[in-house]
């Protein structure tokens, strides 16, 4: 974190936005519509250390102040002498739960937006906000945050991802492998029923390769191996394993893919944000929500039939997301090629 006296003239915006990875790139556009605003802002956003490297890739963010409310007292309370030290403007809490409410407070701005009670996740968090401006008819946590960002000004237009994207070695090796084009097929999530079974997304891939003459190109993060290996065993050779990649690789794989399947999880929402071709595999959480902003993506859900709704454990134990058959997604996969012109 610099000093605070290498700030620009204009007002000093801070985002809070701390996890997770998806949630991260949800509030990329609000971000951006405050530098649309106020080019000369100095505008910081405070986000999980884990984050702070997707943070800084996008363009009109002077900091990215990291911050683990559970880490070390004296670290956490040097970082608020410093945010304090900034004297904000304003501080918007686009989360919603109490530890970002609170460190959004305690950073000592002059005004604290958060969201409107029965937008929040953890209904305490209303208490630690000085304006919670209304946010009309928006329904997805990006417009949500766009719309908070408006009561300053900024103009909630469509969602903008101003990012710099660095050189990714992987996603070169990819295309050289196949520079007719490939799709992008994502096993993993942080929740076991947001996961579609790995063995039909073998099968999908098959399916893709004998309807597009498009190869699969299959994800897999730390612990994902095993279930990303499934998925190849079960494509009869029309998948293959992605090389190793960090999550800054990510967004170049996907820009580059021709179509990226995905439950509700962070490379999903990182696709999206460079405007790949996304068909999203929804079970407990509402896409209108959490997934595609853009109309021309497709959603395969069963959200209607689900009962643990945001509960990261089914309690029928049976996942609802399991109901959605192959034939489902190989047809979302062509609407969706078709949509991109391939």
């Amino acid at each position: 974190m610099t000093d605070a006296s290498s700030t620009r003239a204009g007002p000093r915006f801070l985002l809070v936005r701390l996890g997770s990875l998806g949630d991260v790139i949800h509030a990329i556009p609000a971000a951006a519509a405050l530098r649309a605003f106020a080019p000369g802002a100095q505008i910081d956003w405070l986000v999980d250390p884990r984050y702070a490297g997707v943070v800084q890739m996008v363009r009109g963010v002077d900091r990215a102040i990291p911050v683990d409310p559970r880490g070390a007292k004296g670290t956490l309370l040097a970082t608020l002498r410093a945010l304090r030290a900034t004297r904000y403007d304003a501080a918007f809490d686009v989360q919603g739960l109490i530890k970002s409410a609170a460190l959004t407070r305690l950073a000592g701005a002059r005004r604290t937006f958060g969201l409107p009670r029965r937008h929040l996740r953890e209904r305490l968090a209303g208490f630690f906000y000085t304006d919670t401006p209304d946010l009309g008819d928006a329904v997805h946590v990006v417009h949500k945050a766009l719309a908070m960002v408006a009561a300053v000004g900024a103009v909630p237009g469509a969602p903008a991802f101003p990012l710099e994207l660095p050189p990714s070695p992987p996603a070169v090796q990819v295309v050289q492998r196949h520079p007719g084009g490939f799709a992008l097929l994502n096993p993993g999530g942080a929740w076991p029923n947001k996961q579609w079974p790995a063995e039909r997304l073998g099968d999908l891939a098959r399916h893709i390769r004998a309807a597009h003459g498009l190869p699969s190109v299959v994800l897999w993060g730390p612990g994902e191996e095993e279930r990303a290996a499934l998925v190849v065993a079960a494509s009869q050779g029309a998948a293959e394993l992605s090389p190793p990649t960090r999550i800054a690789d990510l967004f170049a794989l996907s820009k580059a893919a021709r179509v990226v399947v995905s439950g509700d999880t962070g490379p999903l929402h990182i696709a999206g944000a460079v405007g790949a071709p996304l068909v999203a595999i929804f079970g407990p959480t509402i896409a209108e929500r959490n997934g595609p902003w853009l109309s021309a993506d497709v959603v395969v859900a069963r959200t209607e039939r689900c009962v643990c709704l945001y509960q990261r454990q089914c309690r029928r134990g049976a996942p609802c997301i399991e109901e959605i058959g192959v034939d489902e997604v190989a047809a979302a996969v062509s609407a969706r090629l078709s949509r991109a012109g391939g």
